[in-house]
C-alpha cells in the first residue's frame, strides 16, 4: 500500500489526454491516462490515493453509466467528471451519485486541481477507514463465541453480576472473560468497547 496519490485520466481525445496529464504531473501527480473505460478496467489499479478524471461522453457509453458500474463492483476512486457539453440535469445526477465536481470545458487549471485535490483527500479518509475497520474486525475475530455474547452485553450497559444471570455464569468468570475481551480488542476503558461494538454493529444478543 502507498500512500503516494495517482489520477487516473479517461477521455476518448488523445489532445484532451496530453494536455490533462502535463497538468496534473506539473504539480507532482503520478498520473495514468486511458483513452476507454475498457483499458481502464483492464489495467491494474494501484493500492493508493486516487482520484479519476473522467469524460463524460465516452464512446459505447456514457461516464455516468461507467460510474454506476464502478459503483456496483465498489472500486471506485472519488471522480471528478469534465465535459464540454455538460448540462444542469447531468451534473446533478454526477453529484448525487458521489462525484466530487463536474467541470464544464473550458474550466480553470486550478479548479481542476483543487476537485482532483479534494477527490485524493476523500479517497485517504476512506482507504484509511477501511484499513482501520479491518483491523478492529479482525481483532474481533479472535474473541470467542462466548467474549463475544459478553462483549455485547457488557458494551449494553449491563454489569457484571446482571451479563452473569443473564448467560448462566459466575460473576468471577464474567469478569476474566470481560478482561480478555478489553485485551484482544485493545479497548482501555468501557467507553472504548462501547465504541468499537458500535463500529462493527454489533447488536445486543446478537453472535
Amino acid at each position: 500500500m502507498s500512500d503516494d496519490p495517482v489520477v487516473y485520466v479517461i477521455d476518448d481525445d488523445p489532445a484532451i489526454r496530453v494536455s490533462l496529464e502535463s497538468l496534473l504531473a506539473s504539480v507532482g501527480y503520478a498520473v495514468r491516462t486511458f483513452g476507454s473505460a475498457e483499458d481502464f478496467l483492464a489495467a491494474e489499479q494501484a493500492d493508493a490515493p486516487a482520484c479519476l478524471v473522467l469524460d463524460v461522453r465516452l464512446k459505447g457509453r456514457s461516464g455516468l453509466e461507467f460510474q454506476r458500474e464502478l459503483a456496483r463492483r465498489g472500486q471506485s476512486p472519488p471522480i471528478v467528471f469534465v465535459t464540454g457539453h455538460g448540462d444542469v440535469p447531468m451534473s446533478v445526477a454526477a453529484m448525487k451519485a458521489g462525484a466530487v465536481e463536474f467541470l464544464t470545458k473550458p474550466f480553470r487549471d486550478q479548479d481542476l486541481l483543487d476537485a482532483v485535490h479534494e477527490g485524493i483527500e476523500r479517497h485517504r479518509r476512506e482507504r484509511d477507514e477501511a484499513s482501520a475497520m479491518g483491523q478492529i474486525q479482525g481483532r474481533y475475530e479472535t474473541l470467542s463465541p462466548r467474549e463475544r455474547q459478553v462483549a455485547a452485553l457488557v458494551a449494553s450497559g449491563l454489569m457484571n453480576k446482571q451479563v452473569a444471570d443473564r448467560l448462566g455464569l459466575s460473576e468471577v468468570t464474567v469478569k476474566v472473560h470481560r478482561a480478555q475481551i478489553m485485551h484482544k480488542l485493545q479497548a482501555r476503558t468501557l467507553a472504548d468497547l462501547i465504541r468499537i461494538t458500535d463500529r462493527l454493529g454489533i447488536a445486543l444478543g446478537q453472535d
